[in-house]
């Protein structure tokens, strides 16, 4: 019985993520991602600077709110969620998303190679965090631009790919976490954009 409930609850989560991936939806803005399609390496880089939160439409007054209503709840609080909540991003979502691309690119690797020809730009430029609190739930999500540009002269873009809708939740609905919500979010971006582009 063991046996035959961890089989059903693995076929129910490579569904799911299966499912979630097919939500994402692509656009290309500008370009043509053929060009770079046979590179065997691709330098990374992330750009969060242009980026809206939830309701908010600069992170700033995102971080602002929510560390003050943290700290007036317990002091501290908040200053420890803002220092989270940057560090996550090179600990959590930069690390998930080159792993699921690389799982799912034929040939192409990403990564911090400053000597590739070119460079490929995440721009994250929304956030919703989402929220997991027992009896109700709604999943992270992010929006972002993949921005393809030659590594030497970054003003040279080859490709521009818009991305809406990279969907976050973990399987079992155990994410109370933001950054494991937001950490799923980047690593189904990573695998999807692979497989559409690479």
């Amino acid at each position: 019985m063991n046996k035959l409930y961890a089989t059903v609850m693995m076929v129910a989560g490579a569904s799911m993520l299966s499912v979630q991936a097919m939500a994402i939806k692509f656009k290309v803005l500008e370009g043509n991602m053929d060009a770079v399609k046979n590179e065997t390496q691709l330098n990374v880089v992330y750009d969060y600077s242009k980026m809206g939160v939830g309701k908010f439409d600069d992170e700033a007054d995102y971080i602002r709110k929510k560390k003050a209503d943290y700290n007036e709840k317990e002091a501290g609080r908040g200053d420890a969620w803002a220092k989270a909540w940057k560090a996550d991003r090179s600990k959590r979502f930069e690390p998930a998303f080159e792993d699921l691309f690389n799982k799912h690119s034929a040939k192409t690797k990403v990564g911090n190679f400053p000597s590739a020809k070119y460079t490929l730009i995440f721009k994250t430029t929304f956030t919703e965090p989402g929220f997991n609190v027992h009896v109700m739930r709604k999943n992270a999500s992010i929006d972002g631009e993949f921005w393809v540009v030659e590594t030497a002269n970054q003003a040279n873009v080859i490709a521009k790919v818009q991305m809406s809708d990279a969907p976050g939740r973990t399987f079992g609905g155990y994410d109370y976490d933001t950054g494991a919500r937001l950490e799923e979010s980047y690593a189904m971006a990573g695998k999807s954009f692979a497989k559409k582009y690479f």
